[in-house]
């Protein structure tokens, strides 16, 4: 497969239409969680704001699935000042204006300050390409997981149950014409900690759906490659945890959490 053609949102007037690069793994007709991270995160660093900052912290609400029709975002400042402040998100249906997506930004000033940085011992390797599993079988729609992103296990791989490190590249733009902005692609990776790292197999007969994604970032990720060192972790409740590691190819950059829904058929 060649390099993808198309973004994964398209403007038509203040609305954003979805292609089908941002459908999901559970609902033809929904889209990805990492899509949507990393739109709601283009429509947040775009607020204005009184000095240089950087957005430290996202955690994104998904009510419910997001569906590929046009959508309507907002975005605005819930706490101003020029240290720290707060920033809402709210992603809505443009038909009817129901709302589908929350979210809730923490922003800091950026400033040269003289803070040791213990650094990290090794950068986990990123395989050749030719090393890289098949994200997707013949004949199977197009989809974010497999058409929109590039995928490089270092370990673990797509269905295989247990913890998982991957390199991931968002291989398109967030929106048409745009070149992602670092935080774009690290929202764009985290959302797939639960999928890589999942202990069940991704056959139909359970369920392990994260309604949430928080992503802290300490650094803006260097070049196009994130990666996730995920392990997701489950109750006897139906209640369970994906957690993932998040580096670039210089080091540590944050890391992402999903609550997640667990169930069987």
């Amino acid at each position: 497969m060649g390099e993808p053609q198309g973004a994964l949102y398209v403007a038509d007037g203040d609305a954003w239409v979805p292609s089908e690069l941002t459908r999901g793994p559970w609902d033809p007709g929904a889209q990805h969680g990492g899509a949507v991270a990393a739109l709601v995160v283009r429509e947040l660093e775009r607020v204005e704001a009184p000095v240089p900052t950087r957005l430290a912290r996202l955690t994104l609400e998904l009510l419910r699935p997001v569906p590929l029709e046009p959508l309507l975002l907002d975005a605005q400042v819930v706490r101003p000042g020029a240290r720290v402040g707060l920033l809402d998100a709210e992603l809505r249906r443009a038909e009817d204006g129901e709302r589908l997506a929350l979210a809730r930004a923490l922003r800091i000033r950026t400033a040269e300050v003289d803070f040791p940085d213990p650094g990290d011992a090794e950068v986990p390797e990123l395989p050749p390409r030719a090393d890289a599993p098949q994200a997707t079988l013949p004949g199977a729609p197009v989809a974010y997981h497999s058409h929109a992103t590039e995928h490089r296990f270092l370990r673990g791989v797509f269905g295989e149950p247990g913890p998982a490190f991957d390199w991931i590249r968002l291989a398109v733009p967030v929106v048409e014409g745009e070149e992602p902005s670092p935080w774009q692609r690290a929202a764009a990776a985290a959302d797939f900690g639960n999928g890589i790292s999942a202990l069940v197999p991704f056959d139909g007969s359970t369920v392990f759906i994260n309604p949430d994604l928080t992503v802290h970032l300490w650094r803006a990720p260097v070049g196009e490659w994130v990666g996730l060192d995920a392990t997701t972790r489950t109750s006897p409740t139906g209640v369970g945890l994906a957690e993932s590691a998040l580096w670039d190819r210089t080091g540590r950059i944050g890391r992402s959490l999903q609550s997640l829904y667990l169930d069987r058929f």
